[in-house]
C-alpha cells in the first residue's frame, strides 16, 4: 500500500531504531517518541496513519496515553506492543482504545501486515475518497493501483504517494514545501532536486505516449494536476 506515516512510541531506543529503519526500508515514514507524554503530544497534534504504542512507558503509560487520545477524539488506529501477552493484558489494551495488540517478541513482517490492515480500515472509514480521478487517470488508494485509460501503470511507493497527494489536490497548485512535508515527511532546503527527479519519473510513467498532459509545472509556484491540456 502507499506510504504510511507511523508514530512509534517506545522507550527502548534500540527497539525504536530497529523499527524506524525497517519501516523506512519498506517505504514508510516513521517518527519516534521516547516517553508517553511526548508521544501523546505528537499523536494528538500530528497527522499519522497508525500509532505503535509500547504499553510500559515512562511519564505516561501506554494505556493512559491511548485513553487520553480517545477522550480528545483522536481516532488514529493504535497497535499496542507489549511484553505482557496474556489474554487479560490484551483485553485491557483493546478496552483502553487500542485497535490491535501484538506481544513481544514479534516478527516485523507480522507487525507490518497488521498496521497495513489498520491503515486500510482507516482509509475506508475516514471520509476520504478511496478512488481519485483526473481525466482518464485513476488512482485506487485501497488496491494501490493506478490506471490511465484502463491500463495499469506500476509505480514505486514514493511515486504513488506523490501522485496521490497531487490528485487529492487536483486543480490546485501544490508547492515544493507542501510535497516535502507531506510526501517526504521532512523539512529541508526546498531547492533540492529530489522533487524534480520524482516529478520527472512520475510524468514519464503517467503521460508516456499521451497527447493530453495532466501533470503541469507551474513556474515559480509548484505543480498541478488537472484535466485537459494547458
Amino acid at each position: 500500500m502507499s506510504d504510511m506515516r507511523i508514530l512509534i512510541i517506545e522507550d527502548d531506543q534500540e527497539a525504536a531504531a530497529y523499527l524506524i529503519k525497517a519501516f523506512r526500508e519498506a517505504g514508510h515514514a516513521a517518527d519516534h517518541a521516547a516517553d508517553g507524554l511526548e508521544g501523546y503530544a505528537l499523536a494528538r497534534d500530528g497527522d499519522y496513519d497508525v500509532l505503535i504504542v509500547d504499553r510500559m512507558l515512562p511519564k505516561m503509560d501506554g494505556l493512559s496515553l491511548i485513553g487520553g487520545l480517545r477522550e480528545q477524539k483522536v481516532e488514529t488506529p493504535v497497535l499496542i506492543l507489549s511484553a505482557l501477552g496474556q489474554v487479560d493484558d490484551r483485553v485491557k489494551g483493546l478496552r483502553a482504545g487500542g485497535d490491535d495488540y501484538l506481544a513481544k517478541p514479534y516478527a516485523f513482517s507480522e507487525l507490518l501486515a497488521r498496521i497495513e490492515v489498520l491503515a486500510r480500515r482507516r482509509g475506508a472509514t475516514s471520509g476520504e475518497p478511496t478512488l481519485y480521478r483526473v481525466g482518464d487517470l485513476e488512482l485506487d488508494r485501497l488496491a494501490h493501483e493506478v490506471r490511465r485509460a484502463g491500463k495499469e501503470i506500476p509505480l514505486q511507493p514514493r511515486e504513488f504517494r506523490l501522485l496521490e497527494y497531487l490528485m487529492k489536490h487536483a486543480g490546485k497548485v501544490v508547492t515544493r514545501t507542501m510535497l516535502l512535508e507531506n510526501v517526504w515527511d521532512y523539512h529541508f532546503d526546498p531547492q533540492t532536486n529530489v522533487i524534480d527527479v520524482h516529478i520527472s519519473r512520475l510524468r514519464g510513467k503517467i503521460e508516456k505516449g499521451r497527447d493530453a498532459q495532466l501533470l503541469h509545472t507551474i513556474r515559480g509556484a509548484g505543480y498541478m494536476i488537472r484535466d485537459g491540456a494547458r
